[in-house]
């Protein structure tokens, strides 16, 4: 018996260790990042502050007509390292913009990172540089690594321009360089005069469908 309980002493020794481990390796990677928001309400943040709402911790867009346009960070950013959350809905589409100007098509005069569920079926003719993770008609990225529609994505996109790596749920998706990819012409044809923009601001871009945002925290590299 003593053998046993000694044992048992040991285990629970080793399981505390691993779980002390676990928390401070999970603490060091959280160094350096600031919450993007609050989880309260949308201060630090402007655009369309209707049809996006802070609901329950999180970002919630919730458009009852039209696009439910764009809801932008206050601030601008350069260089950085985002790490959230996306809850999307049956055959939702947003976007996540990033050195975008405060007025025009981020798509285009920023960059914009696809937000949407794949497997929906009006997407089924969707092209590769459209889907989840892209840099929208630039660069496409890795499709298969989406959680099921309802269930909660971890992301992180880290930006070094002209250098992008984004990372779904474990996986890297998307790396490389936009400006290399775009010096003979961008994939779908049309001008990306943001592509040269190193900085502006981040922001989500609603396409009329309900998505889901939490946990945003970024980490400045400039």
């Amino acid at each position: 018996m003593k053998k046993h309980h000694a044992y048992l002493s040991l285990t629970g020794i080793v399981i505390a260790s691993l779980l002390l481990v676990s928390a401070t390796i999970s603490q060091d990677s959280e160094k350096g990042f600031k919450k993007l928001f609050n989880g309260k309400n949308l201060k630090g943040w402007v655009g369309n502050t209707e049809s996006y709402k802070a609901k329950d911790g999180m970002i919630v867009i919730e458009p009852s007509q039209g696009s439910g346009g764009n809801l932008y960070t206050e601030k601008e950013y350069g260089n950085f390292v985002l790490r959230f959350e996306f809850q999307l809905t049956p055959g939702a589409n947003n976007g996540l913009g990033i050195h975008a100007p405060l007025e025009g098509n981020a798509a285009y005069l920023g960059k914009e990172l696809q937000i949407l569920d794949n497997t929906a079926e009006k997407y089924a003719n969707l092209k590769d540089y459209q889907a989840h993770g892209s840099v929208y008609g630039v660069m496409p990225a890795k499709k298969g690594f989406l959680k099921p529609v309802g269930e909660w994505n971890q992301q992180e996109v880290t930006v070094e321009h002209p250098k992008i790596k984004i990372v779904l749920n474990g996986t890297v998706i998307l790396e490389g360089d936009y400006l290399e990819a775009a010096k003979n012409g961008t994939i779908d044809g049309e001008d990306h005069p943001g592509l040269q923009r190193s900085r502006g601001h981040i922001g989500f871009l609603g396409h009329g469908d309900v998505v889901r945002f939490r946990n945003l925290r970024i980490k400045e590299l400039d």
